[in-house]
């Protein structure tokens, strides 16, 4: 710690406030807020130095870089909450849960302050008068909206300033022989009718379509009253548009309930939130945002991070949100206490442990763990994003050319026990997977990483050349231009002893180091450090968290192999055949042991007889 650190760590207020924490190149590593500056600050330090675990083992790797400290007192929590969710939009801290921000949320934007105002997509919010919805998870989310609205109500997409009683064009455009424009441009509607529309918008957008029905009823009966019955026929087709779309969106179990629900989904340091909007018993909508999300962070931490990120930016906030597991209790009065505020009125964070609503928790959870998978298969699936991943991992290792086929190589064992090794294939940055290897430990005993790391690259470089060593043409395995070992500076030496025995020194290799995601070289004193947004570190994590779980796949395997044969294999009359029908009832030996002898014996092909020999010898 330097002094100038040591310095400010005993000049802390006493008060509410939100701390940066910062590198010695002034890059911010951490932002938070606290009650107390003072306490919650001095408190990581202390802690560290006590050796306790919590929220300073998740970001001890942030303490160790902190060169400098910046505070700013606020009055109040709920301001340190909104400073708070702004610095990490702002600066979008790597040891921070954040939602994924390249570019900002789209809203549905409408002008009120024009006599004609337009509805169109935004990503700003600037304070001119104007009225919006969202945050939207996406552009096609917005036009999804936009267009259902359009086809109710046409309104003007055109930039024209348009003032009543003037008229503006000659002739109108295309839109409005089509139907999709009402052509306040050529005075073919005044200002009072058109804005009558526009706030029929509204009502539609916050989730008040029966209000919007009803007054299209009356309008309808009106105009039937009058003869105007080409009008009445218009209004009833909206009227049913409408109905069409009530009936989609309905859901009985929440009558007259206004929510939001937010179901949580994680992989490595990526998650997702499948938000569900539900206003007045109706599914308003339905959108997945994506969050950067360190792997030891809580998922409580994580959910909390989101509602309060979401909710900075919400133009509207429901009564009660649903969230799968409760918040720490501190953390979700401060947040209650903020979304109070912001929304006017008491707000309820709650977890759903049964019925309709656990249920539909269950749902949104399913669909945020799909979403999640898609996304990693849509990145993989984009030729421009593996190409500058590649050409952005060449560059930071300094290698001639990207990397077209690496190799990542994961250890798995279980306190030294059935150790395996894994080997996955990525080519221009896709999985290989008809190439991807896996390796039975043969000759080192106990938990030996090293050791093992060195077994399977002997082995599998011993295929890398035809007419070397026996090899046949037909089981040659292609080189490498990169190769990847799932460990920090031993791992690395360890494989490298092997490439420089085998006479393959210069093959280019690296490790990522799970603790901080950096890349270790042998012939570099300092790792290589990629940013987080970095296109290449995600194809890296990509390229380690297959080989993880290709390996732990065959690991387990192997172990569940293992315990079924020394459970069953001494037992007379009980073949492969009868252990996989015990299995497939009971799930396990264990199980098996505990069942009484009428429901062993109930099994298929078991019997009485047999099962009270299983019974006993389970038993013994």
């Amino acid at each position: 710690m330097t002094p100038e650190l040591a310095a400010t760590l005993d000049n802390l207020p006493d008060r509410p406030g939100v701390y940066l924490m910062k590198d010695a190149a002034g890059t911010v590593l951490y932002v938070g807020k606290a009650q107390s500056l003072r306490a919650r600050v001095r408190s990581y330090w202390q802690k560290q130095a006590a050796g306790s675990r919590g929220e300073v083992h998740r970001i001890r790797q942030a303490i160790e870089r902190v060169a400098d400290l910046e505070v700013t007192e606020v009055d109040s929590v709920s301001e340190a909450l909104l400073l708070e969710a702004n610095l990490i939009k702002r600066f979008q801290p790597r040891f921070n849960v954040r939602l994924k921000d390249d570019k900002s949320y789209p809203y549905i934007k409408m002008t009120l302050g024009d006599d004609f105002p337009r509805i169109e997509r935004t990503r700003r919010q600037p304070s001119d008068g104007s009225r919006y919805f969202g945050p939207y998870a996406s552009a096609s989310s917005v036009d999804e909206a936009m267009n259902l609205v359009r086809r109710l109500f046409p309104f003007r997409t055109c930039a024209l300033e348009i003032k009543e009683g003037k008229r503006a064009l000659p002739r109108p455009c295309l839109l409005y022989h089509i139907k999709r424009c009402q052509g306040p441009c050529i005075e073919a509607i005044d200002k009072a009718a058109y804005r009558a529309d526009i706030a029929q918008v509204e009502l539609f957008l916050e989730g008040n379509a029966d209000a919007v029905a009803d007054g299209l009823r009356h309008q309808m009966a009106a105009a039937s009253e009058q003869e105007q019955y080409e009008r009445a026929a218009v209004l009833r087709d909206k009227i049913r548009s409408i109905e069409r779309t009530m009936e989609s969106q309905k859901m009985a179990a929440f009558a007259s309930t206004e929510l939001d629900l937010a179901a949580l989904a994680r992989h490595d340091d990526q998650a997702a939130v499948q938000l569900f909007v539900v206003r007045n018993g109706k599914l308003l909508g339905r959108d997945v945002f994506f969050l950067h999300a360190p792997r030891d962070t809580g998922d409580d931490e994580v959910l909390g991070q989101f509602l309060l990120q979401y909710y900075t930016r919400a133009t509207s906030v429901p009564r009660e949100i649903l969230v799968p597991r409760s918040l720490v209790g501190a953390e979700k009065a401060e947040l209650e206490t903020y979304l109070a505020g912001r929304r006017g009125s008491l707000v309820h964070i709650r977890t759903p442990q049964r019925g309709e609503k656990r249920e539909l928790m269950d749902l949104a959870t399913r669909n945020a763990a799909e979403a999640l998978a898609r996304e990693a298969a849509r990145w993989l699936a984009d030729e421009g994003k593996t190409l500058g991943a590649l050409t952005e991992l060449a560059d930071a290792l300094g290698l001639q050319g990207p990397p077209m086929r690496i190799e990542c190589y994961d250890i798995s064992n279980f306190q030294g026990a059935e150790s395996v090794g894994s080997m996955v294939v990525f080519e221009e940055g896709k999985p290989r997977t008809g190439e991807y290897r896996r390796f039975k430990i043969k000759t080192v005993e106990g938990p030996n990483d090293f050791a093992s790391h060195q077994e399977v690259l002997r082995r599998r470089f011993r295929n890398s050349k035809a007419g070397e060593e026996g090899v046949e043409e037909e089981r040659r395995w292609a080189m490498p231009d990169l190769v990847i070992i799932d460990g920090g500076r031993g791992q690395v030496s360890a494989a490298k002893e092997v490439l420089v025995e085998m006479g393959l020194g210069d093959l280019p290799m690296c490790g990522l180091a799970k603790e901080r995601e950096e890349l270790v070289l042998h012939d570099r004193a300092d790792p290589v450090v990629l940013p987080v947004t970095s296109q290449a570190l995600y194809l890296v994590q990509r390229l380690r968290d297959e080989a993880h779980r290709f390996a732990i796949t065959y690991h387990r395997s192997l172990r569940d192999r293992k315990t079924t044969k020394s459970v069953f294999d001494d037992l007379p009359g009980v073949g492969p055949k009868r252990k996989r029908e015990l299995l497939k009832v009971f799930g396990s030996a264990k199980r098996v042991r505990e069942a009484p002898v009428e429901q062993i014996a109930a099994v298929p092909t078991i019997g009485r007889a047999l099962a009270e020999r299983i019974k006993a010898h389970l038993e013994s």
